[in-house]
């Protein structure tokens, strides 16, 4: 039996608009529904998580290409790649088996239905309304295209009910 890839849903927005407080709140609604979620950000800006003078920072420093820490029950990588990878080839790598949504922070020009989530007013983010399934803002907002449902977000069970109806949990599994 051939197991389909799970399926992605961008979150987009302006930095400290809220996108990570939402995903973190909204991830926590849809495991208690009975999904396993993966998560993928992308840091336009560099990002360096390694912590400073830890044994894999070290290693990393003194020239390995590749670090890769593992305790029981979870694993890290560190790896220098030639270019940005794109959300589609880390989902087909490294997030498949056993997940019924890939959250991905980001994106905001790839072709995966997207939720925006709006500080000020729309338009701050250049985004396509193609794929677009909500808007979530804490403000009123004007021209919002038609169809497209505007959420507080605080509203987290709101935004779930999007996401669980454009992405039911893989059947076959248990809750």
């Amino acid at each position: 039996m051939t197991q389909s890839l799970p399926p992605i849903l961008c979150f987009v927005g302006r930095s400290n608009s809220g996108k990570t407080t939402l995903i973190e709140r909204l991830i926590a609604a849809l495991v208690q529904d009975g999904y396993r979620i993966a998560t993928i950000k992308h840091a336009g800006h560099g990002f360096n998580l390694d912590t400073e003078g830890k044994d894999s920072w070290r290693h990393k420093q003194a020239g390995a290409s590749t670090v890769i820490v593992t305790t029981k029950g979870s694993l890290a990588m560190f790896t220098d790649v030639a270019e940005e990878i794109g959300v589609e080839e880390l989902r087909d790598r490294y997030a498949r088996e056993g997940i019924d949504l890939i959250i991905a922070e980001g994106w905001k020009n790839e072709g995966y239905p997207k939720i925006v989530v709006v500080r000020d007013h729309v338009g701050e983010v250049d985004v396509s309304p193609e794929g677009l399934l909500a808007m979530v803002s804490n403000k009123p907002l004007e021209r919002v295209p038609a169809g497209i449902p505007v959420l507080d977000p605080d509203d987290v069970a709101g935004v779930a009910a999007v996401v669980t109806k454009r992405f039911p949990r893989a059947s076959g599994r248990p809750g």
